[in-house]
């Protein structure tokens, strides 16, 4: 059975019930109207995925009716069915928004065949719109984990630029976060539907960025066998990021300045001027006001970029985001790879919070799914963050103290974390193997996994296939 709803509407009762039957026996749920103020009644209450109505009715047409539909809901497919031998009647109605016709008489295969097509255009447009907002879902504004006020600043910043055509130069440091803000800028403006196209400026050399950007007709060149569209072209009517714009050429920088200018490119080789639509965002982590006074950057292609400008802080200027970020990650990993860890544990978050992450966003993500992965409990600890992110200076331990507690409680704890660390570096180096820990550790086989299932470890954590057997 579809479960797709049609709504048929004709004022003579035997058409309308011969277009329901052919429809029902196919598999379809069909409703009949014998009007179009009727049709537009039903309408309202929702549930239909097609309007299949005659053209020439008493009162309001098929065209008027189709007309009211594209006013309400622009998105319903409306066929129209039209008498024998009018053609003309029939582009009209293309022409002014029918998504289908049939000439009368038809068979019932031409009928069916018309529905299918309207319907399979149907789930492939439901289909791209739901690809697009699973793309943006990531880049919704409440996905930006941050409580800093640097970056509330830059929120709001955000939040008036996204229905403008704005350009926007986003400033910071490798790993901040420049192409997330520039995704979150473009999947909510009214651009969205669109596409979002990005190219590494400093990845490839001056030649070869022309041609990506800009495109080249056949012949430009020796390899070039046919002509291609640019990025500009491929972008046009959505978003072009131009990330690590710093790093171009003199050269380049000028061709960008006039298509800036101008709104328009040349593809490479070519003499045709080509128009294009697309709001431009760049990145940088160099100091362009530098490089300016370096005779390095041109500051008229500056000045372009810079219309608004968002300066992203490192994260060592934002620590209080480094729990919720870590939080974070390990969920989006838990996610990924359907191993939900409990948590992070206090000693491993108080060395996180210590680390002043010269790497950024980007470091702490990859730090903690490197931690997620290497965790042999159910929480990640101080013992699985990878060497450097640990404080190194004697008194590491004492600073993770809960003084608050009273003393027996305290000291347990501090054995507690000693001893499931030292089990998971033990079964870390003997691949899970019980025999071998307990010999290592001087304990017989059964006291070691006692105190295993104490701490929650499965030894098959440890087991990986792909790293060297563990050593005598």
């Amino acid at each position: 059975m579809n479960d797709r709803n049609i709504l048929v509407i004709d004022d003579q009762e035997p058409h309308r019930d011969l277009i329901r039957d052919v429809l029902t026996a196919s598999g379809y749920a069909v409703e009949t109207a014998a009007s179009g103020e009727e049709a537009l009644e039903r309408m309202q209450r929702g549930d239909i995925s097609l309007m299949l109505t005659d053209q020439l009715m008493r009162g309001m047409s098929g065209i008027d009716l189709m007309r009211r539909v594209r006013a309400q809901k622009p998105e319903l497919p409306v066929v129209i069915v039209t008498a024998h031998g009018t053609v003309d009647t029939a582009v009209n109605a293309m022409k002014a928004g029918a998504t289908d016709y049939i000439q009368k008489p038809f068979t019932p295969e031409e009928l069916l065949i018309v529905v299918r097509r309207v319907l399979e255009r149907l789930d492939l447009v439901e289909e791209v719109q739901t690809l697009r907002r699973r793309i943006a879902e990531p880049y919704r504004f409440d996905r930006i984990v941050s409580q800093s006020p640097k970056m509330t600043e830059v929120f709001e910043v955000i939040r008036h630029l996204v229905d403008l055509d704005t350009t926007v130069l986003i400033t910071g440091e490798t790993g901040t976060g420049k192409e997330l803000v520039a995704h979150a800028i473009h999947y909510n403006s009214n651009r969205r539907n669109q596409r979002f196209v990005r190219i590494n400026c400093g990845a490839l050399p001056e030649t070869l960025l022309e041609s990506e950007l800009f495109g080249h007709e056949r012949g430009a060149f020796s390899g070039a066998t046919h002509a291609r569209s640019g990025k500009f072209e491929y972008a046009s009517g959505g978003t072009l990021l131009l990330d690590e714009i710093g790093d171009i050429s003199p050269a380049m920088q000028l061709k960008l300045l006039r298509v800036l200018q101008e709104k328009e490119i040349q593809r490479v080789g070519g003499n045709e001027t080509i128009r294009v639509d697309v709001r431009i965002m760049a990145t940088t982590n160099r100091d362009l006001e530098t490089a300016i006074a370096a005779k390095a950057f041109r500051s008229d292609l500056y000045y372009r970029l810079n219309v608004v400008r968002i300066q992203l802080p490192p994260l060592r200027e934002r620590m209080e985001d480094v729990p919720l970020l870590a939080e974070h990650f390990l969920r989006v990993f838990g996610e990924k790879t359907g191993r939900a860890l409990q948590g992070i544990d206090r000693g491993a978050m108080n060395a996180l919070t210590e680390y002043p992450w010269p790497g950024n966003v980007r470091e702490l993500a990859n730090v903690i799914e490197r931690a997620a992965v290497m965790a042999g409990g159910d929480r990640i600890m101080a013992v699985d963050l990878p060497v450097g992110t640990t404080p190194a200076h004697p008194n590491a331990a004492a600073d993770r103290l809960d003084l608050d507690l009273p003393f027996k409680e305290g000291r347990q704890q501090v054995i507690a974390e000693y001893e499931k660390a030292y089990l998971v570096n033990c079964l870390r180096r003997y691949k899970g193997n019980i025999g071998q820990c307990a010999q290592h550790c001087g304990v017989d086989a059964k006291t070691f996994y006692r105190k295993m299932q104490e701490y929650d470890l499965d030894k098959h954590v440890f087991r990986r296939p792909d790293e060297p057997p563990a050593p005598n």
